[in-house]
Formats: structure tokens, C-alpha cells, sequence
């Protein structure tokens, strides 16, 4: 539903966006992450054809935006940074506006209407002026006026960008539930909100594509080391000189001690058995554990490792 293919921005002498190509298949919800300045919203205003690329080209729907961007628009329900809201207008008549807008009217128009206003949590607010309604409500008017003509792609630019810990719990689940069938490119540098929502992940550092897959891909991508976490109890010191005699152990970090355990985070070779090698290692010590688990990289360890190669120039 969405391609990209070699998608280059200049700015001058700044390049935003070097040569990024992905793909985003229908149903899909995709999160774009990277962070601030990265090119995110370039890439999502060039799929929206507020952009010209310098080069490249975008499909949305099987539609060039470069060669056909009226047509594109059509398939496209877009949710800026910024949001496009009249504030003087009452969310009735703001709806009203870009439905008109859209090429929408009659029955059609007003049974839409009905739909994201329910969809969106909206009909109480439904005559209410824009500019009196919580930060909260705002976002939801914004998204409503991106699903109004019934898109078949959905792009959303941070949509919880500065709303409070309960309003990005409603937002994310107000996503998920609108998401069914739809494919839907989420951009965001938060990353619990792309663990929350996302299928899968695109990562883009410096305006260059440096992940695409699943989280479990990217985190297999990104690994360096097997990571076994081990609490044990006793002395720190003394549990920590023998964990170093562990067959394949390569660094050993204490990560704490609470109520007489000892806790650490034991580094290996990637490919070896390390959990066992540990397992086996305690027993004979007649270790009391609280706990032994694989520690896999959390998804703010695989982006940053991801980032900093790229940072790098290693790409391998």
C-alpha cells in the first residue's frame, strides 16, 4: 500500500533524507522511529505530497504521489505534527468543512460524520468551539478530520505529542481500534508508544534507513552479546569473582542487590549458550537464586545500537 523507493531530501546543504526505500503492506500498522531531526516527518509529508523529493519515488495505493498527487490524497487520511484545526470552528462544522473539502456531501457526508464522531469519542463535544476543548480533544478532532472520507492508508505525524500519560492511552488505543483493515504509518521518537502499537518497525537516523523487520528482527539485528540475568544470594564481590569463571562469560555488570540477592547481568559470546552455561555454573556452586532469565535487548537498546552503528559508518 505504501512504497518507497530511493527517497532523497535536500534542503540546501542539508540532507534530510538519503536514498530511504520500504515498503508497507496493506493492513499493517508501521512505526516510524527515530529521533528528533532524523527525517521522519520529511518522509511522511513526501508520501503526503506536501514535499518533492530531490529524488526517488513514492506510491500510495499503487498512485505515484509525484505524477498523480490529487489522486493520491484521495487514498491518504493524514495526521500532521501540527494540527490542522480551524480553532474558531465548532468541531460539528470543522468536520462539515473538510468532508466539503474532501468531496463529500449529502447522506454520505453526514453518515461519516456520525461514524468518526462515535469512532473518535467525539459526540459530546460534537458543538463544541475547537479552541475551548482539552489538548486531549483537539488530537481526537484531528484524527477524526483524517478518517473522514473513509482512507484506506492512514498517516499519523506523533500523535501524542504532548498530551499527559492518560491521553496517550486513549490515543494508542483509539489507533489500534481504527487500525482494522486500514494500513496505518505511525511516526513517533517515543518508543513505548511504537512497542505499543506498531507491527513492525522502520528506523531512520540521520536521514538514512537503518532498520526495518519486526522488533524481534531488529533486536537479533542489533545484537552484539547473549545476556543472561542472574540474582544470587550473598557477598556481591565474591559472586561477582565467580560468575567470571563461567565457560563463555565475557563481562560481568552488577545491576543491584536487594534484600540479600545480588544481582548481575552476565555477557557472552553471541551464539553460545551462555543461559546454560550459567544454569550449570550455579548448581554446582549450590547458588540460592531468586532469579536466572536471558535478558534480550529491550527496544530503547536496539534503536540506540542500531543508531550509534549508523552514527559509525557500520552498517554490518
Amino acid at each position: 500500500m505504501i512504497k518507497a523507493e530511493g527517497l532523497t531530501m535536500r534542503y540546501g546543504p542539508v540532507r534530510a533524507l538519503n536514498d530511504v526505500s520500504f515498503e508497507v503492506n496493506r493492513g499493517e500498522i508501521v512505526g516510524l522511529l527515530g529521533p528528533n531531526g532524523a527525517g521522519k516527518s520529511t518522509t511522511m509529508k513526501i508520501l503526503t505530497t506536501y514535499l518533492h523529493p530531490t529524488a526517488g519515488r513514492a506510491m500510495v495505493g499503487g498512485i505515484d504521489v509525484l505524477e498523480h498527487p490529487l489522486e493520491a490524497r484521495k487514498v491518504i487520511g493524514y495526521l500532521p505534527e501540527t494540527l490542522p484545526l480551524y480553532m474558531d470552528m465548532e468541531v460539528s462544522g470543522y468536520l462539515k468543512f473538510v468532508g466539503n473539502a474532501r468531496g463529500l456531501g449529502g447522506s454520505y457526508l453526514k453518515e461519516r460524520t456520525e461514524l468518526v464522531l462515535e469512532e473518535c469519542g467525539l459526540k459530546a463535544m460534537y458543538r463544541k468551539v475547537i479552541r475551548e476543548l482539552s489538548k486531549g480533544y483537539k488530537q481526537r478532532t484531528a484524527l477524526a478530520q483524517a478518517l473522514i472520507h473513509d482512507p484506506d492508508i492512514i498517516v499519523l505525524d506523533e500523535p501524542t505529542s504532548g498530551l499527559d500519560p492518560h491521553q496517550i492511552v486513549e490515543i494508542r488505543s483509539l489507533i489500534r481500534k481504527l487500525a482494522g483493515g486500514k494500513t496505518v504509518l505511525l511516526s513517533t521518537h517515543i518508543l513505548q508508544e511504537i512497542e505499543a502499537s506498531a507491527d513492525r518497525i522502520i528506523i531512520i537516523n540521520n536521514g538514512n534507513l537503518v532498520g526495518d523487520g519486526t522488533f524481534d528482527e531488529l533486536r537479533d539485528r542489533a545484537k552484539t552479546h547473549e545476556r543472561v540475568k542472574i540474582s544470587v544470594k550473598g557477598d556481591a564481590k565474591d559472586i561477582e569473582r565467580q560468575l567470571s569463571g563461567v565457560e563463555g562469560s565475557q563481562e560481568i555488570h552488577p545491576s543491584g542487590t536487594s534484600n540479600g540477592y545480588a544481582s548481575f547481568i552476565v555477557l557472552g559470546k553471541s551464539g553460545t549458550e551462555l543461559w546454560r552455561e550459567v544454569s550449570s555454573f550455579a548448581r554446582a556452586q549450590n547458588w540460592e537464586l531468586k532469579e536466572m532469565a536471558d535478558k534480550p535487548l529491550t527496544l530503547e537498546e536496539t534503536f540506540l545500537t542500531l543508531t550509534e552503528k549508523n552514527a559509525r559508518g557500520d552498517d554490518s
